[in-house]
């Protein structure tokens, strides 16, 4: 395992408020007027240079830094911070022209040609050697810089597409097989090759997935094709992080913008950050691709991306906030934010942990794929609402200063790891299962209002995180090993209760099925035998079964399961051939217990199970509000501090129990409190 270097080895003072700014999309007599505008408006960092690698390589092995330099200088004599991208998700005509290795490819071999972004693949050793160039021009140029105090790697890893099948990364691929299995007899075995006579002879034999008649695939390849890209991207992000950490200034940063799948954020956090950022905009709610009649939710769903960020550093930053409608010239066609939403969505981010907030972007770009996709000015460049909103938004920011730092509150915490879930990326039966299950979680706890931080097991400090919690939830561990099990174990003895659903425990860490009773290692946790497994289906009344007399529904997938001696049944289904078998179970394990519902979790069965298990409601005696209303609560040094956002278009009534003083104005309040339509509060208790 590398060493981790650094674990939030920066963190944010106070709250602070930057803007996206394309220097080189606007004729450099507006770029000291617009600089004075930010910091009038609250502004004082900007995000620069992660698409503008012709600025300082305008010609293979020609370097020019004159551009940024009168920029930088400029930053300075301003007083205006600046986080210094570095160019490579966008390579430029000359080099792809030259190089098109470079390039990756469609499944079937046919490569992205020059023109959109992230057309390039991790694994070309010409790429990652101009690419090492590049990062290190730019940082021997301006690192130093006094207005520089932090760098962004790339531009949101793995955006666009989180598959690559150039020719560069099937090599790639061999060599990381052949390091983790070191013999074509081990690798045969662990991917189980002999089925349909896949055996490899010789490791040239190999490829990233390639076309297949009925897309076939080996799932036990795919699984670590999956761990493969991972592997890549990180690789990928520690070159260049390396480069940068020779060069920086004592006390600046090193970030990227991601949260996007098929790869261990957490990962690239201890090995090559010093803090994480992510890209958040709640508008895709609105989107006219999401125009749904079920308006569920909407925006407030982005709080499942604020919960996996914070799961992967509590305090990290928004590079891009939303400021405007998002859109390409080709798709994403989106309405622009009401009045109020701006401000709504920043208080999110914030309530969730982020003590960096980025307006994406300063003035919308008249030119390129992205003219649509809105800033705070327009293209006429005048004062409007949203700019007037962001300066009451910075204005906000400075009076809830006391809050920056403080820790998130939460009811449980929900399990999640990357072997299972780069398992279900390609295998249907656990996709089927995981996906709804995160998402009824979500919904059911957004709406009790009970707050919860996600932990990913597989990680090296997850007991200690687990350890915090009295309740886990473990929607779906399809594949598990020893030492998994064995931290769970623990926990539970040591008095947690685990909750784990249908599906549980069937496959290895190579994704086989061991002949073992499902649900496998688990099974002495749940003191449960599952012998039969169904899908449900649409031929029979829907599956549900009784707790209590409370109805749970039981949909999609129901294990049948069986009580071993001193296990507890606390639910039985009521539908199909096993009509009155157990559906959700309880064993004591030391101190603790463990529940093993043979379902998956829905927004209406998850409440009930969570409350059997003892999940304490945070708010119930400081707050009642409705459940369009989100509720979160931080602490720091023995105060706490609870955010209210109303996210409907609609007036929300909500009920303070005790004297809360109102941060942005002062004020003392308790009893009704009206909040407005898109409104927001931040209490001091």
């Amino acid at each position: 395992m590398k060493k981790e270097r650094f674990s939030m080895a920066f963190q944010w003072k106070n709250y602070t408020a930057g803007v996206c700014y394309y220097p080189e999309h606007w004729p450099e007599e507006l770029w000291a007027g617009d600089l004075d505008r930010m910091l009038q408006n609250g502004i004082t960092v900007v995000r620069v240079a992660e698409f503008a690698w012709n600025k300082c390589e305008p010609e293979e092995g020609v370097f020019t830094y004159d551009f940024w330099q009168r920029f930088l200088d400029l930053c300075s004599e301003k007083g205006m911070q600046v986080i210094f991208g570095t160019p490579t998700a966008t390579p430029p005509a000359w080099l792809t022209e030259k190089y098109p290795e470079v390039l990756n490819c469609s499944r079937e071999g046919i490569p992205y040609r020059h023109g959109c972004r992230r057309h390039y693949n991790y694994n070309s050793p010409v790429y990652r050697k101009l690419c090492s160039r590049i990062v290190e021009k730019i940082a021997q140029a301006y690192a130093k810089h006094p207005a520089v105090i932090g760098w962004q790697i790339d531009n949101e890893l793995n955006c666009e597409t989180d598959e690559f099948y150039s020719d560069a990364d099937s090599q790639a691929f061999r060599a990381y097989l052949q390091q983790k299995f070191g013999t074509l007899e081990k690798l045969n075995e662990a991917l189980g090759t002999v089925f349909w006579n896949q055996t490899y002879t010789d490791w040239s034999q190999i490829y990233v997935p390639r076309p297949l008649l009925n897309e076939g695939y080996n799932p036990h390849l795919m699984l670590e094709w999956r761990r493969f890209i991972s592997e890549s991207c990180l690789s990928f992000c520690e070159m260049q992080s390396a480069i940068l950490r020779r060069y920086k200034k004592p006390g600046d940063f090193i970030t990227t913008n991601g949260l996007f799948a098929g790869m261990d954020n957490h990962r690239m956090t201890r090995e090559s950050l010093d803090t994480y950022a992510f890209d958040f905009y709640p508008n895709f709610a609105y989107a006219l691709n999401n125009a749904s009649p079920d308006t569920s939710l909407r925006d407030r769903w982005a709080s499942l991306n604020l919960i996996n960020a914070r799961s992967v550093c509590p305090h990290f930053s928004i590079m891009e906030q939303q400021s405007g409608a998002n859109g390409w010239a080709n798709r994403l066609e989106a309405c622009a934010p009401r009045p109020g939403q701006l401000t709504l969505w920043a208080m999110q981010g914030i309530a969730h942990g982020a003590d960096f907030i980025s307006f994406f972007r300063w003035r919308t770009c008249r030119i390129g794929t992205e003219i649509y996709w809105h800033g705070i000015l327009d293209y006429d460049n005048r004062e409007n609402r949203k700019l007037r909103e962001v300066r009451g938004f910075t204005e906000k920011m400075k009076k809830i200063a006391p809050v920056c730092g403080a820790a998130f509150k939460a009811s449980f915490a929900l399990l999640r790891d990357y072997d299972n879930e780069y398992d279900a990326r390609f295998d249907a039966w656990h996709r089927r299962v995981l996906q709804p299950s995160h998402d009824g979680i979500f919904e059911a706890a957004a709406r009790a209002h009970l707050p919860y931080d996600i932990i990913f097991i597989d990680q090296p400090d997850a007991a200690e995180k687990i350890a915090q919690f009295p309740v886990l939830i473990y929607p779906h561990p399809v594949i598990a090993d020893e030492r998994r099990v064995a931290l769970l174990k623990a926990y539970v003895e040591n008095g947690g209760t685990l909750i784990l659903g249908c599906r549980t425990g069937y496959k290895d860490m190579q994704g086989q099925c061991p002949m073992l009773p499902q649900p496998g290692l688990f099974a002495p946790l749940t003191g449960t035998d599952v012998q039969d497994f169904t899908f449900t289906t649409f031929a029979e009344p829907d599956s549900w079964a009784d707790l209590d007399g409370t109805a749970l529904d039981t949909p999609i997938f129901n294990d049948v399961i069986t009580p071993l001696p001193g296990t507890r049944v606390l639910a039985r289904y009521q539908e199909s051939y096993y009509k009155g078998e157990a559906a959700l179970t309880e064993n004591t394990v030391g101190k603790g217990k463990v529940l093993h519902f043979g379902s998956v979790f829905t927004k209406d069965n998850t409440l009930p199970i969570l409350r059997h298990a003892g999940v304490e409601n945070l708010f119930s005696n400081i707050c009642t509000a409705p459940e369009t209303v989100e509720m979160v609560l931080r602490e720091k040094e023995g105060k706490q501090y609870l955010f209210l956002l109303n996210f409907p278009n609609r007036e929300a009534e909500i009920t303070l129990h005790i004297p809360c003083k109102c941060l942005y104005t002062g004020d003392t309040l308790q009893g009704p409190v009206t909040l407005p339509p898109f409104g927001t509060l931040v209490l001091e208790l």
